[in-house]
């Protein structure tokens, strides 16, 4: 059987009025139509609604947008056109990885702390750049107040260099100062190197022993502060009116001065001695063996006469051989001085060895 066309195998259908062409483009002065751009995660879905334009009467609310996770799952993004904006920046609006939608507050529920930072994030003006640029900068009284606050941190900082030098540096460069003075001394004895009975001034040549406070001391001539005190060394007053006697002489007084603080300080505590202690004076030939008799704990330093052959204010009432100690009293002061006085018991020759307080 002959089979029938094609086109009688086919359902008949309504004839569809065929709709005319478009007109063939024109260029026009109109911007082109475009679709709104909508981040690929997000499928807005709403319910429609009817249009009540140019009317008071009231809307129903808007249906909650939809956004897709990257998995696929619908999440609500409550919240109006800011929430929606804030969650496209989170999640990018182009592909990527999507961090998961967090539960956004609504402008209602949002925090006031919050807002007032975004607030404050906004940009300024010229005019309000300025002057909070003028209410970073300190007052007059603020820069015043930190120059004094420095002054005065570095006077405090120099005080206590000052006193460190005093109270330390000094004894420690004194002591080594007087060290030295006494070595090369006894090695000038040792080696026979004769010194002439007169000696200049800061010249060495006898060494103090005081036993009892473990004092050992060269002995220069004179009282020279720079010379001979501040190198700790203990002066003997040879010049001028208050020369003293030497202590190999047959009678008179043999004086000497030492700092009581800073510099050796080789008389802080002859206040300590009594009556009976020995003091000791070792020269090139001898050792002379002096004991403390008596003291003066204040004079005023014009009393020159702690010094004569027969010394004011002490025990003595003859001639004799003594010896007189002076120092600077109250301590870290120079305002009085301190007097010791001593009498000599032994004179021994170096050739029978060292008197028995320098053995003991």
């Amino acid at each position: 059987m002959q089979q029938p066309p094609r086109e009688a195998r086919q359902p008949t259908q309504p004839m569809r009025p065929q709709q005319a062409s478009p007109p063939p483009y024109e260029e026009t002065y109109s911007l082109p139509y475009e679709e709104p751009v909508t981040a690929p995660y997000e499928e807005s879905v709403a319910a429609p609604r009817p249009l009540d334009d140019e009317t008071v009467a009231l809307r129903l609310p808007d249906a909650p947008r939809i956004a897709k996770r990257a998995t696929g799952a619908a999440v609500p993004v409550p919240g109006g056109r800011a929430a929606r904006r804030k969650a496209a920046r989170r999640h990018g609006r182009r592909g990527g990885a999507q961090e998961p939608l967090e539960p956004l507050k609504s402008q209602e529920a949002q925090d006031p702390r919050e807002a007032a930072e975004e607030t404050s994030q906004a940009p300024l003006s010229r005019m309000e750049a300025r002057r909070a640029a003028r209410a970073r900068k300190p007052s007059a009284g603020v820069i015043a107040s930190r120059v004094i606050g420095e002054v005065f941190i570095t006077t405090g900082v120099l005080m206590l260099l000052f006193v460190t030098y005093q109270l330390w540096w000094s004894n420690v460069r004194a002591h080594q100062q007087a060290g030295s003075a006494a070595h090369h001394l006894q090695q000038d004895w040792a080696n026979g190197k004769r010194n002439p009975g007169t000696f200049a001034p800061g010249q060495g040549f006898a060494i103090l022993h005081i036993p009892k406070l473990d004092v050992v001391a060269p002995i220069a001539e004179g009282t020279s502060k720079t010379k001979v005190l501040d190198r700790g060394m203990v002066g003997h007053y040879g010049e001028g009116a208050t020369k003293t006697a030497m202590p190999d002489a047959k009678t008179g007084n043999f004086g000497l001065a030492g700092h009581r603080n800073t510099h050796g300080e080789p008389f802080r505590y002859i206040n300590r001695l009594q009556p009976g202690d020995q003091i000791v004076v070792e020269t090139q030939d001898d050792y002379y063996v002096y004991e403390m008799t008596s003291i003066l704990p204040v004079t005023q330093p014009s009393n020159t006469s702690v010094l004569d052959p027969i010394p004011k204010g002490s025990t003595f009432t003859k001639p004799g051989r003594y010896i007189t100690l002076t120092t600077c009293t109250p301590e870290f002061t120079s305002k009085y001085r301190m007097i010791v006085w001593g009498k000599m018991v032994e004179d021994r020759p170096r050739s029978k060895g060292k008197p028995d307080a320098l053995v003991n």
